[in-house]
């Protein structure tokens, strides 16, 4: 059995375990939680009604939370050309072709977003075992393939965040720090929970959201009342 720390325990009492809560009070609850050294994010977890074996019922996308994530996030552009200078001109902290696949292929992964032009998708399809299972493979429907670079780093660098399904069909995402006020953090979930809404997969027919849990890095997960915030 896992062992709880005292702050956990502490943390716990803040809330009914099986109550489910709306946004503005889980959000107040966080809030009075105990604490750590470090700033903690804030996330919201998803448990999903689909079948993560079917190809046809993958859930990824991306959103442009309104306040960001509190992180600051570090940009690769793959591109040639002219196209580099508009990257470079935009604010992209690695910006190549060639030269960065090499450097990933050798084990260099020191950014956090990948964005390619499609012209570029042929040669950095031998990144797919590499990127993919860290989430950074670029991909149209997250908006990290496009001929608008300039859109997709401004966006990326003003907090749009990328969400996709793991194995077993559930879905978590950052959205904000505790520090961010309530209504910051309001706003971003709010934002967050219609993306995830919208990418439901055409071919369910059952229950899509089984469940939302809002929590910190540290702390346990309070259930919110989802349907609430989305059209």
């Amino acid at each position: 059995m896992k062992r709880r720390s005292k702050r956990f325990k502490s943390a716990v009492q803040f809330f009914e375990k099986n109550k489910v809560y709306n946004l503005e009070e889980a959000i107040g609850i966080l809030k009075k939680m105990p604490s750590v050294r470090f700033e903690e994010s804030v996330n919201l977890s998803f448990r999903l009604g689909v079948d993560p074996k079917q190809s046809d019922q993958f859930v990824r996308g991306s959103v442009l939370l309104p306040h960001g994530t509190g992180k600051k996030v570090r940009v690769l552009v793959f591109c040639k050309g002219e196209v580099e200078k508009l990257a470079k001109e935009a604010g992209a902290d690695y910006v190549g072709a060639g030269d960065l696949i090499e450097k990933i292929s050798s084990g260099w992964l020191e950014f956090d977003v990948a964005i390619a032009h499609p012209e570029m998708m042929r040669d950095i399809s031998r990144l797919g075992k590499i990127l993919g299972p860290r989430g950074l493979m670029p991909n149209p429907k997250s908006g990290t393939v496009t001929t608008d670079i300039v859109k997709a780093i401004d966006e990326f660098k003003r907090g749009k965040v990328e969400f996709k399904m793991d194995k077993t069909g559930n879905l978590a995402l950052r959205v904000g720090k505790i520090s961010f006020t309530e209504s910051q953090l309001l706003e971003n979930m709010h934002s967050a929970l219609e993306a995830v809404f919208r990418a439901k997969p055409a071919s369910l027919k059952g229950q899509y959201i089984k469940n939302v849990v809002i929590s910190k890095t540290m702390s346990p997960g309070i259930k919110i009342d989802w349907t609430k915030y989305v059209a």
